[in-house]
């Protein structure tokens, strides 16, 4: 079933164009952002402001439902890495260290009252509604934000 699962999150970000590449992709073409397709593309920035609203290269808090049942889910933080459509782009972060998936480190940040390294869930891109937002937690460092961005193009080609 979670094979499923990210086979489906796979197929949102593959483009609509059937046509087969006579040539390898140049490293400007893999680095460009995921598209679902409906055509809308992510856009990636790093534009963090503490400001009330939520901004792409912040943590904030937002329900997100379970992979397994989506009916159900739970309070939880999410790194905000862009834009798609009027949807925020965000992938959620956990505190347990996982094997069989992959997580980027993020560190720890004011998110986590513990204080516990986090881990960003690079598999699953979600969309949020900013106005589904509950509260900013933090800044996330551009390098932390950069290895996650790099997290989730590499899940997208696996």
């Amino acid at each position: 079933m979670r094979r499923r699962l990210i086979d489906q999150l796979l197929d949102l970000f593959r483009p609509t164009s059937t046509r087969r590449r006579t040539r390898p992709k140049t490293s400007s073409e893999r680095r460009k952002p995921p598209v679902r397709d409906d055509g809308t593309q992510v856009v990636i920035e790093y534009t963090p402001s503490l400001d009330g609203e939520p901004d792409p290269g912040e943590v904030v808090w937002t329900w997100v439902s379970y992979e397994d049942d989506p009916s159900q889910g739970k309070d939880r933080p999410v790194v905000v890495i862009g834009h798609r459509g009027r949807y925020l782009a965000a992938v959620a972060l956990t505190s347990k260290r996982h094997d069989n998936e992959l997580q980027i480190p993020v560190g720890t940040g004011s998110w986590d009252r513990e204080g516990r390294p986090s881990y960003a869930k690079v598999e699953r891109v979600l969309d949020v509604d900013p106005k589904q937002v509950r509260r900013e937690g933090a800044v996330l460092s551009r390098g932390h934000f950069d290895d996650v961005v790099a997290g989730v193009r590499e899940a997208q080609q696996s």
